[in-house]
């Protein structure tokens, strides 16, 4: 005796196939993520698998294999052996701290006041951020150096930070998340006494969280991968960050040793994978809920 399993009307226990598509279509979209996955992981496995191998094993060239025969920390152990990482991580933790401290409290203050309708040259401002979205970082660089010296911070960490004190995506981000607060929440909250800063930090800031944590993903990533700015700003090695220190590893000073440089740059990246891996729910949350609103 068999027995069956039977829907109830108007719902379906079990999806079908069809309701992905059809076999073809199913075959190619998987295809397409294996694909993109072996673009975006592909080069980071090999420049681990890379970092694991021996001295006697060839990272590039006819003979090299793409799994280590030997897998040894010998690189790893260099690495910390002969430059200062940890002081490195140090100045790189102060810069994000930096960024993502005065990245929130500008953004978010910024970005309500955006959401408000009810003040004049709320337009123009929002002309000018977008407008400013258009010149790449490039194209202001000089003049950014040109101020940072006349400021007395070349060589400084603070002159690292400072002209990322506040993007204005984040800002645009922000406003976004604040403006799907219905107003009639903010009128019943203005009827039971609310001031403008109760209404903003218990009934704008709890429901901005997801747009709040992708400032902060966002902000991390900006501080701890640049390169660029802290080559410019930066002098002394006891003032170098992370990903700046890192990079003397191809200099001929230590050999160039390329298993010394795969495992510098997994160094580099493994805080971000880190951090993206606890928060990544808010992050995708954050990204649908905090979209830009005209």
């Amino acid at each position: 005796m068999t027995t069956s399993v039977v829907e109830p009307k108007g719902r379906r226990l079990m999806p079908r196939w069809g309701d992905y598509g059809r076999p073809r279509e199913l075959v190619v979209r998987y295809l397409l993520l294996l694909l993109v996955l072996g673009l975006t992981v592909g080069p980071l496995l090999w420049q681990l698998l890379a970092s694991l191998k021996g001295t006697s094993e060839d990272v590039f060239g006819a003979d090299a294999t793409l799994l280590p025969h030997h897998p040894t920390l010998r690189a790893y152990r260099t690495v910390f052996d002969q430059v200062p990482v940890w002081s490195y991580i140090k100045n790189s933790l102060i810069v994000v701290a930096l960024s993502v401290t005065s990245q929130l409290v500008f953004s978010t203050t910024a970005g309500y006041m955006l959401s408000k309708p009810d003040w004049k040259g709320r337009k123009a401002v929002w002309v000018v951020l977008v407008a400013s979205m258009m010149f790449p970082f490039e194209s202001i660089m000089v003049s950014l150096f040109i101020s940072i010296r006349d400021l007395g911070l070349v060589d400084s960490l603070a002159g690292v930070w400072l002209p990322g004190f506040v993007g204005a995506i984040n800002v645009l981000l922000m406003r976004g998340a604040f403006l799907a607060v219905p107003r009639e929440i903010e009128d019943s909250a203005m009827l039971d006494g609310a001031n403008e800063w109760q209404r903003f930090r218990y009934l704008y800031l709890p429901s901005a969280w997801g747009a709040i944590m992708v400032v902060v993903i966002n902000t991390f990533i900006s501080a701890w991968d640049d390169f660029l700015w802290p080559l410019i700003v930066l002098r002394s090695e006891s003032h170098m960050t992370l990903t700046l220190g890192l990079s003397r590893l191809q200099s001929s000073s230590f050999g160039y040793d390329q298993r010394m440089v795969m495992a510098g740059s997994v160094i580099s990246v493994v805080p971000v994978l880190v951090l993206f891996v606890i928060t990544q729910r808010w992050f995708y949350k954050g990204v649908s809920s905090g979209a830009v609103k005209l």
